[in-house]
């Protein structure tokens, strides 16, 4: 089903592979994309397990925009092992005009799409997708 307000279909991979981190905890994160030739939000890039922060961070793009889908494991004061699901918007000031408006219309509809997400970021640099910033948002 496309998105009412950018026209942006929502591939059916990208709910399955987000299942599969939120359920069965096979990805650490999955970065998504939308394939301008295909008119859809496609998945771009799947992290293991093993992966760090750092290495999710690395994934996405300088200069371009994505959605991305983060497993967050974090230890509480009461000393409790937790885990919370980060949908991070993804939106660098170096990325094009256009990019950003066609990520910002399409953002609410894939957000829905993604039933489990517990904490939700908007960042523009990367200061604001700093591990600090996750730990306090996860708390």
């Amino acid at each position: 089903m496309a998105n009412a307000s950018s026209g942006i279909a929502v591939d059916n991979d990208c709910k399955l592979k987000f299942l599969e981190l939120k359920s069965k905890r096979t990805h650490r994160f999955i970065t998504f994309k939308i394939d301008d030739k295909l008119n859809m939000i496609t998945v771009d890039k799947l992290g293991n397990p093993g992966q760090t922060y750092d290495d999710f961070t690395a994934a996405l793009p300088e200069t371009e925009c994505r959605y991305a889908v983060y497993d967050f494991d974090f230890v509480t004061e009461e000393n409790c092992q937790k885990s919370k699901i980060f949908f991070i918007a993804w939106s660098p000031d170096t990325s094009k005009v256009r990019n950003k408006m066609l990520y910002a219309s399409s953002k609410d509809r894939f957000r829905r799409e993604l039933d489990g997400v517990q904490c939700e970021v908007q960042a523009t640099d990367a200061s604001e997708i700093g591990i600090e910033n996750i730990r306090d948002k996860a708390r």
